[in-house]
């Protein structure tokens, strides 16, 4: 259900989650509750964009980044717990923005993600969330997500 869902929104499959880039792991399950790692806007293996939000990406961009972050934070879920019906609750979000000197909208990026979240898994997808300007992340991505995410 949750993953014919997502493919209504993004028009394909759930990919497989994206391989590290460096030495840490996906996402790890710690008794009920599913951590992933930081996970960047990467669609068929390469970033959707790149640069600081509203210097060189523009917030309507940026805000796609955060939802295919919130997509990879899933793939990223489902590889350590096989099937995302056991999923009970998205728990919390944390959303770092690349942000331009002076740029102050990052609750906005992060509403990619977090709009997504509710239209996929309704009420099990609301979330507590943090939006934090950064001034740089990974490879120049624009967005960088970690999600924790309560199963059954």
């Amino acid at each position: 259900m949750f993953e014919e869902k997502i493919k209504e929104i993004i028009g394909h499959e759930l990919p497989t989650a994206p391989k590290p880039l460096a030495a840490y792991i996906p996402a790890q399950i710690s008794g009920n509750l599913v951590y992933t790692s930081g996970q960047l806007p990467i669609k068929d293996g390469k970033l959707i964009a790149e640069g600081k939000v509203v210097e060189t990406v523009a917030e309507e961009t940026a805000i796609l980044c955060a939802r295919q972050s919130a997509v990879n934070c899933l793939s990223a879920v489902k590889s350590v717990i096989g099937d995302l019906e056991k999923i009970d609750q998205i728990v919390k979000l944390t959303v770092f923005v690349n942000s331009s000197n002076g740029f102050s909208g990052q609750p906005k990026i992060a509403n990619g993600a977090s709009e997504f979240l509710v239209q996929v898994f309704g009420e099990q997808g609301k979330h507590a969330r943090s939006a934090v300007g950064v001034s740089e992340l990974p490879l120049n991505a624009p967005v960088e997500i970690e999600m924790i995410v309560r199963i059954k």
